[in-house]
């Protein structure tokens, strides 16, 4: 018997679209992170769970489960929600409304958790309107595909991504190395249905992008 996956997806505060839609599956476990309770409104969904410090908006009233963080701490309320769901056997996690909107470090900071969600064995994606961010760590291939992105960018995470291979594209990549001084891996294209990555050292971070993006 076959190793049960485990589905959630979370959904923090940058306003997401009707479109958005597409990431949830009747199966999904759905967390909203304070005012990512406004997104689940937006894409019609109960969340199973909400949780937040309540800074950003109103607390919401709800029979469902809620968890009201502390102001002062050291996660993030979408950190909490994603270690909360490790914690609880979820293997494939998707973050939502989680890149964009007014404050970049939000941004980077959720990156920063589904890098930490990677490192813990989840598959996970991080996604927007006009874009997809996945993983690439050592001994992890990972395979895209180009439906209807045009562009593949890779960057480094956590020092140099060593022994990069990369095929399925325009500039294709063998045995090497990016480092975070020099985007060597940016607006790649796809030449065929499916492209393949891989390293042998460091953490990467692979972006896809709409020829509209």
């Amino acid at each position: 018997m076959g190793k049960i996956t485990k589905t959630a997806v979370i959904l923090s505060a940058v306003p997401v679209g009707g479109a958005m839609c597409r990431y949830l599956t009747p199966d999904a476990f759905v967390v909203a992170c304070d005012a990512g309770y406004r997104n689940a409104v937006r894409l019609g969904v109960q969340p199973d769970l909400i949780v937040g410090d309540f800074d950003s908006a109103p607390r919401p009233e709800t029979t469902g489960k809620t968890i009201v963080l502390p102001h002062v701490k050291d996660d993030t309320d979408t950190h909490y929600a994603a270690r909360w769901l490790l914690e609880q056997g979820y293997t494939r996690i998707t973050l939502l409304g989680a890149l964009g909107g007014a404050r970049l470090e939000h941004s980077l900071a959720n990156i920063a958790t589904g890098l930490f969600l990677a490192q813990n064995g989840v598959e996970v994606l991080l996604a927007d309107e006009r874009s997809e961010l996945h993983y690439l760590l050592p001994g992890t291939p990972l395979t895209l595909q180009k439906g209807d992105w045009q562009y593949l960018s890779l960057f480094p995470l956590q020092g140099a991504l060593q022994g990069v291979t990369l095929t399925g594209v325009y500039y294709p990549l063998q045995n090497a190395a990016l480092t975070a001084d020099y985007p060597l891996g940016v607006s790649n294209e796809f030449v065929q249905d499916t492209a393949q990555l891989s390293c042998t050292a460091g953490c990467g971070l692979a972006v896809l992008t709409r020829a509209d993006g």
